[in-house]
Parts: C-alpha cells; structure tokens; sequence
C-alpha cells in the first residue's frame, strides 16, 4: 500500500525529461554524474577512467570508457523532476542517440572546448533542431584553458556555425549588457520589455529586467539557446550552470487520453522483453491493455484504399522506473513519465501508442553492409534467430537473408559497432561470428525524364498504371505525386496506387541498389469494373517502376562524407595528397606553429579505412573524424556495375514486363514492346504537359480487354475442368506459391506426376501445429479454454483434407506445449503426428528435416513463421502461409459438398421426371 501511495504523489507531479548529447570524449558522463550528484540521485560521483559512473552500467561501456546504450536516471533540481537521458556519444551509436531524441522535452548539447564545432557536433544540432527540442549549450574542459580568448573564439564559433541565439548566460559574464541586447534582438515580448526599462530609465543593462517565465518561454520557444562554460570533471562553472537551468525549464501540459511513444526495446538479465515508452498522455496502469495495429494476412489485397490491418492487444504485467540499473515497480505511470512496460511481445522504437499515431523514421541510418557468418555447428536458422532479437534492441542493424546466395547481412556505422556485435552474440546466446570487409550501400538515381507502363491482366484481373520519372535534387529522396484526376480513376484506386509506390524498396537497373531522388508522379490508370482487385494494381505499380527505369539513363550514387583532420603541421602536403588519390578534396583551414587543421569530402568507400593510415604515418597525432554528407555521383561506377553483374532483366523479383490477355490466353509482354499493347494512351507529350487519356483503339496485340462474353468464355474454357469428374483419380494437388494447382494424371501412392513433369519423387507436407492452430480464429479461442481440445479439433480437419489427397502430412507441435519431454510419433487418421524433444521447437525439427531429406522428396511447408519460411525455402522446399492452407481446407470442403449436392441432384431428377403427368 505504501508503494502505492508513494506511485500516486509521483504521479501527480509532472516529469522533464532532458538528455545530455556530445561527441564521444566531450565529457558527458562526467556531465551527468554532477547533474545527478547536485541533484539528489547519488552520494558520490564516479568517473569514467575508475569505472564507476552510475550510468556506465554495461561491461563493455566500462572498459571501453563510452557510452553505448541510452540510460536514464532520476533527480531534482531547482524543484524540478528531471528525467536524464544519457545518450551514446560515438558516431556509430548515434541511431540509439536519435531513438531518444523523439521522446525530450530539452537537450543539452556538450562541447569540448578542446576540439570546438565539430562535424559531428554540426549533425547533433540538426538533429535537435529537426525535432524541435528547446536546447542549451554547455562548453567543457575549460580548465585546459586560461584567460577568456578560448571562450570568446568558442562563442564565435557556436554563433556562426550553429545559430546566433546562442548567447552567453554565465553568471559570471563581464557582457551582462550585451547579453540583455541579445536577448532582445531575439524575442518581440523581451523586446518590449527591454524598451520599456530603457524608457523607465531602468538598467537595461541587467538581465532581471526579464522576468525568469518570459525568458523560459523564449527557450521553450527554441528563440534562445543558453550557453554555459565550464569543467564538468573539476567542478567549475556547474553549480552556476545546474543552479540557473531550473528557471529556465517549463512543464507541458499532456492530454487526459492515453498516449505513448517507444523509444527502445530491450531485454533484462533474464531474458524478458522490456519497451521503453515515455507516456504523452493519460495514465497506464499494470494489467491495462495496449492496442497495436498489424498488417492483416490479406493487407492490401482486397481493393481497400489504405493498408488493411489488425488490432492486437496486450496487457502490460508489469511497470517498472528504471534509476541507472536499478529499478522499482509500480502499479501506474501519467503523463510525462518514461517506464518501462513487460508483458509485451509486439511494439518497436519510435512506435505510436494510443492517441500518438504512426511511426517516426530514424535519419541517421548505417551506410554499411556486412555478411555475417558464425560456426558451422550453428544453424543457419538460430544464427538469423539471434541476429533478429539484437535487431528489435537495434533495428538499424536491419538483418536480412539472401535466399540466392545463403547468406546473413547487417548494416552497421563502423568498426566499433561490429566489436560489440560481436561481443553482445557471444555474451548472450554464446556464438562467435564473423563478418567479412563489408560494402557501401550504393544508391540509383536517372538523369533524365521516362515514361513507365505497367499493365496486369492474367484471367479475371485488371490494372494498368503510367507513372512519370523524373530526376530530382541531391538528398531529395523519393517523392510521390499525382496529377491523374478522380474522373479518370476512382479515389480509391488512386491512393491504392500511392501506397504501393510507397511501400516497396523499388531498385535500380545498375546493380539492383535502391532508388533514390526523383519524383514519381502518376498521370494515367485504369481499372476494370468488376474483375480488377488491391493486388492488381501492386503488380502494375511495381511494374511501370521498372519499366520506366529501363528506359531512363540511371546514375550510380555512393555515400560521401564531411572530414576534418587535425594533424602536425608537417603532414598536411601528405594528407591533401592523399585525399586527391582518394578521390576527395581538402582545404586548410586552420594552420598554427605545430599542428593545422584540415576539412574536406570524400566518397566512404575510399576514406573508411583511412584513420588507421594516418595514424600509423603521424605516430598518433593525427585524428580524423568523419560524417556523413549524402550520395553523390559514384567516383568509379563502371566498375561497381561490372563488379556487381547485376542483369535486371533476370530479377524476378523486380519485373519490368507486362502481362496481357488476348484471344482467351495470359502473355506476357516484354519491357520494350509494353507501349505496344497498352491500353492508355500517353498521358505526357514529350513536354511533359499532361494530356487527356483515352482507350486506345487497333492497334498492337490487344486492342482493350476482352468483353463480358468473351470473359466468360475464357472462365468456363479455362477452369471448366477443374470441376468435371469425380474427386480424387483425376487429378493431383501441386503447391506452388502458395496456392493450390491442378495437373492433370493419375496417382501412385505417394507418387505423383507434377508440372514440372514426370516427377516421381515423394511429396510431403508438413505443417508447423500451433502456427496453423492459432492461425485459424476458432481453434484459437478454443485453445485459450482446453489446448488438448483445439489441437484434437485441428487434426481431425487436417485429416479429412488429406483424404482428398495424395503423399504424405506430417504435422509437427513443439513438446514444450505438451505434458512429456520424449520425442514420439503417432497416427492420426492419415496423417502423422509428430512430438518434439525437449527444448525443441516445432520450426527446428522441420528445418532438420527438410535438410535431410534434401532434393529427395518433394517438400511442402506449411507455416506463417517467418525465420522458418526462409530457411525452408533457402534449402529447396515450398513454402505456404498457414492461412494459405486454412483457405485451402476450406475450398477443397466447399468444393466436395457441391459435388454431392449435384450427385444427389443427378441421382433424383429421373425419378421426379418420371412422377411429371403427360400434357
């Protein structure tokens, strides 16, 4: 009861949460450990070099002396109820920095007065300004410094390279007048009142002329930016710093519904999930439920005009306020408050809760892509397992699995990042891995102006769109418009189109490397009135994509970054040499008695490995640090392309041909003859003027889709013997993309004759249990109340499906779900069931089987798992989503009970014929 009532008076008073954020080396932790020392938090201050800050809580922060996951901690201040949020300092952590950003009400941006603006310290203020986050400045290390000419070049600096409301608000500042004047110049209301002493003939000079609240609105209102100086290490400058940072802070006031950002997800030292939110609105109680919106199985599919998905909801078991690495549990958080929430499987960083809809895009994103190898011992499958949970705890890393080649890859910022990678895959599940040099993620842009046609048309579908390409600005990225007028394409069809424009990865013709800066405008589309579906319409997007690229004259683009070198004065001939062999530029711009300054670009293919180079030639005294600057045009791209031997016309995944129906049949058209057969004319003359759409007539293979009659000719030639005869001697089931296909031949066992041929090879489908179970709505809810019951429910379905058909079924359920840990096999009308060992997973024994029965039977996989789904692929076997083969029990029961009705039918309608009197 008394935790209670203490978590009510908390919840009363409103939290701030600021965040400290630098350059690695500038200071911070040691910033932090006097924030919480003054404030009340700890009794001692730790240092970096003993290995003791409070929020160093990590081994591998400890020894390296860095920051590498955000913390936060707890302190008063002034009456204040601070929320610290340290944040990673090293460039290859500032993904994990930005995550934190969408959750500050204040940053505090730390300088060493040693190193100055850096470029790093540039992309920190862009940040913090891009997000809108009222922010100080505090200068340290001062203490390497005497007199005030280094403040005063800092100050000058800060003002001309990030903003001139930067202003000096030291306490101790001989320009108390200056300073009023500048804050003046910054603000209409302190403006006023700055006018208003002068005519009163007050000292205008002095800053209380301001009251403390308009000067904490103009902060608030990011028109002033406060500046301090200091040494956090030697205690100067920060009780004048910490004593004047209360004023300046204002509480916001948050809504009374429910709302919350994620800002991280991570694990505790047993292994339980833990999402990091800061609650924006409302209250959140533990045993209260979350709602997350998911993809629905059949999103976009079904014509809608937006993303069709689900509501799923899960209930919060426990809440915990996290102080360093300590931690207390309540039973409720409000507004303003960050917590962390266990009892939840979904939810992702930068992820909406409640009122706080969609999803914030992180800007700083690797630049590099490594392959990732571990011991052979090791499954290909729980090595991606691992990777994938390190992957929610840091979703830059985006691990992926190339099914042509077999292989895992990661994007990462550096060579630091890769060491701990390393070390989080050994210390957590144990495995040591390797990856190889890694390669810069290049980028495709066009240089002029295409015209892309993509046209879907198998039997009973329809859509065809035109889609303008045009070259955009550097760093502009994709952007989508349409000029296409509702009169010409419903409303719904258009921002259907829009949503696939902008919900795929579209890859270039070069070396299949994403596209980037050019405007994609859609002027002409058209749909049919009853047989044209969602997915239509993704088919032909995707298609008139590539089909403009094709035509386009493509541009290869690489990563280049801003440089800044400090070196002894003797070197910079050798540096400017070889940045030139690199293929970068540099100028000096600063030059002192013994050492100089250097800044400059380079593409980061050529200068990545450069800081080792100028360290071994300097002996140690030259530093260069780097940041990204953009694409650019790449500085060898010929002999990227022929590197890569990318052949756009064999990725089939990426087609840039269109399919067409004529005289009753589906073809599929080639990229080069679409115009041919489009059935639109040109919506763009070659001004790029727009012009009015019309069906084109004559002309070409097809002249315009079939008309009903001829539609319905073509269904009833095409599928009318899918119907005919009895129900299982004729014809046999072929998966293929998971659907069902017909072929025509009799059965022999467990032999069957497939598309590909006399294929004599074993069938055998196995289906992952649970997936399937909880895939299906009823069996779900029946498993909540009695498992025995639903999975007794499931096999019997799966039974009477495999009586319809030929080969084996073998259904596999984890043991851990099941009373007994041996491994057994059991018959259950036709199928065989199979229990798994202890501490083995149903998708782990298929994946074992699959590998061992290879390329001698013919292996059809049933799950919506998606690790396994590619493994299973990966090592040759079909694969279809457990609501695939829902759908497909449930056709093959409708279609059954119709042929008995008609065999019924058949059998009595002589009989009622001959009961019929004679006219």
């Amino acid at each position: 009861m008394e935790e209670n009532k203490r978590t009510e008076n908390r919840n009363e008073d409103k939290q701030i949460t600021i965040g400290i954020l630098a350059h690695v080396d500038a200071g911070k932790t040691t910033l932090s450990e006097q924030l919480l020392f003054h404030g009340g938090a700890i009794r001692k201050m730790g240092r970096v070099d003993h290995q003791d800050a409070f929020l160093d809580t990590d081994e591998m922060e400890r020894q390296r002396g860095i920051t590498i996951f955000a913390k936060e901690a707890r302190a008063t201040l002034g009456g204040r109820h601070l929320i610290l949020l340290d944040t990673p300092g090293h460039v290859d952590f500032s993904a994990e920095m930005e995550r934190t950003l969408g959750i500050l009400d204040y940053g505090i941006l730390l300088i060493s007065a040693a190193d100055g603006v850096t470029e790093y310290t540039k992309t920190l203020w862009r940040m913090l300004r891009l997000h809108q986050i009222p922010s100080f400045v505090f200068v340290n290390k001062m203490d390497m410094f005497e007199g005030s000419s280094r403040r005063e070049e800092v100050l000058a600096q800060l003002r001309s390279e990030l903003s001139d409301q930067i202003l000096d608000f030291c306490p101790d500042s001989h320009k108390a007048g200056e300073l009023c004047e500048q804050l003046a110049m910054c603000d209409e209301g302190l403006l006023e009142l700055y006018l208003a002493a002068q005519e009163k003939g007050e000292d205008a000079d002095d800053r209380s002329i301001f009251p403390e609240e308009r000067i904490a609105e103009a902060v608030r209102g990011q028109k002033v930016f406060p500046c301090y100086f200091g040494s956090a290490l030697k205690g100067q400058g920060i009780e004048e710093f910490l004593g004047e940072l209360p004023r300046w802070l204002a509480e916001k006031d948050h809504p009374d519904t429910f709302g919350a950002r994620i800002y991280k997800v991570s694990r505790d030292e047993k292994g339980q999930r833990q999402v990091h939110v800061r609650i924006t609105g409302g209250s959140l109680s533990v045993r209260d439920e979350v709602a997350f919106e998911t993809p629905a199985d059949n999103a976009s599919d079904n014509g809608s005009d937006t993303m069709q998905t689900r509501t799923v909801r899960e209930k919060v078991t426990q809440i915990r306020l996290y102080n360093g690495e300590k931690y207390e549990t309540v039973q409720s958080v409000s507004a303003s408050q960050t917590a962390v929430l266990c009892g939840l499987t979904l939810g992702e960083a930068g992820m909406g809760l409640g009122f706080e809809e969609g999803e914030s895009k992180p800007t700083l994103t690797p630049l590099l892509s490594y392959r990732i190898s571990g011991p052979d011992e090791v499954p290909a499958s729980q090595l991606l397992s691992d990777l994938k949970i390190l992957e929610e705890e840091s979703p830059e890393l985006s691990i992926s699995y190339d099914e042509e080649k077999k292989q895992i890859h990661a994007l990462l910022m550096g060579e630091v990042q890769i060491e701990i990678l390393r070390h989080l895959m050994q210390k957590r599940f144990g495995v040591d891995i390797s990856l190889d040099e890694g390669e810069v993620l290049y980028r495709e842009t066009i240089a002029d102006t295409a015209y892309g046609v993509g046209h879907f048309e198998p039997l009973r579908h329809y859509a065809e769109v035109h889609l303008l390409l045009e070259p955009g600005e550097r760093g502009s990225g994709l952007v989508f418009a349409t000029r296409l007028s509702s009169d010409l394409l419903a409303t719904n069809w258009k921002r259907l189109i829009m949503t696939h424009l902008s919900e795929k990865v579209h890859r270039g013709v070069l070396t299949g490397s994403p596209i980037t800066d050019m405007k994609i405008t859609l002027v002409a589309g058209k749909a049919h009135p009853k047989h044209t579906e969602g997915g239509d319409f993704r088919q032909a997007t995707y298609r008139a994509v590539r089909q403009g690229l094709m035509q386009a004259e493509s541009v290869l683009l690489e990563p280049y970054c801003r440089l800044q070198i400090s070196l002894p004065k003797s070197l910079v001939g050798r540096v400017l040499t070889d940045l030139d062999k690199l293929s970068g530029s540099g100028e000096v711009t600063v030059m002192e008695e013994e050492s100089a300054q250097i800044s400059g670009r380079a593409p980061l293919s050529t200068v990545r490995n450069y800081a080792g180079e100028l360290a071994s030639f300097s002996g140690g005294r030259g530093r260069i640090s780097l940041q990204y600057d953009g694409y650019d045009l790449c500085h060898n791209a010929q002999e990227v392309i022929l590197q890569k031997g990318y052949d756009p016309q064999a990725d089939t995944r990426n087609r840039a041909d269109s399919v067409f129906t004529a005289y009753g049949s589906s073809q599929i058209v080639p990229w080069d003859e679409v115009f041919e057969h489009m059935h639109l004319e040109k919506a763009v003359k070659e001004d790029t003027d727009p012009a009015p759409v019309k069906q084109q007539t004559g002309g070409g293979r097809s002249s315009g889709y079939a008309g009903e009659d001829e539609l319905k000719e073509i269904f009833e030639r095409t599928f009318k013997s899918s119907w005919e005869g009895t129900r299982r001697p004729q014809q046999d089931t072929v998966f293929v993309g998971g659907k069902p296909e017909k072929s025509a031949g009799s059965t022999d066992g467990s032999k069957q004759r497939t598309k590909e041929g006399n294929d004599e090879r074993e069938q055998i489908l196995y289906v992952d249990g649970y997936n399937v179970l909880h895939a299906d709505p009823k069996l779900a809810e029946m498993a909540k109340e009695n498992m025995d019951r639903a999975r007794e429910a499931l096999l019997n379905m799966l039974g009477d499906y495999q009586g319809t058909q030929s080969g084996r079924m073998v259904v596999v359920f984890d043991a851990y779900r099941r009373d007994g840990q041996q491994a057994h096999t059991e018959k259950s009308h036709t199928i065989e069931v199979v229990y798994t060992a202890r501490n083995e997973t149903a998708d782990m024994y298929i994946e074992k089987e699959v590998n061992r029965l290879g390329r001698k039977a013919k292996v059809t996989v049933a799950t919506s798992d998606g690790v396994e789904r590619i493994v299973s692929s990966a090592r040759g076997a079909q694969v279809i989503s457990a609501r695939s083969l829902l759908e497909m029990i449930a056709d093959t029961k409708k279609r059954l009970q119709e042929e008995y009705l008609q065999s019924q039918k058949s059998l009595f309608n002589p009989v009622i014929a001959s009961r019929r009197p004679e006219k």
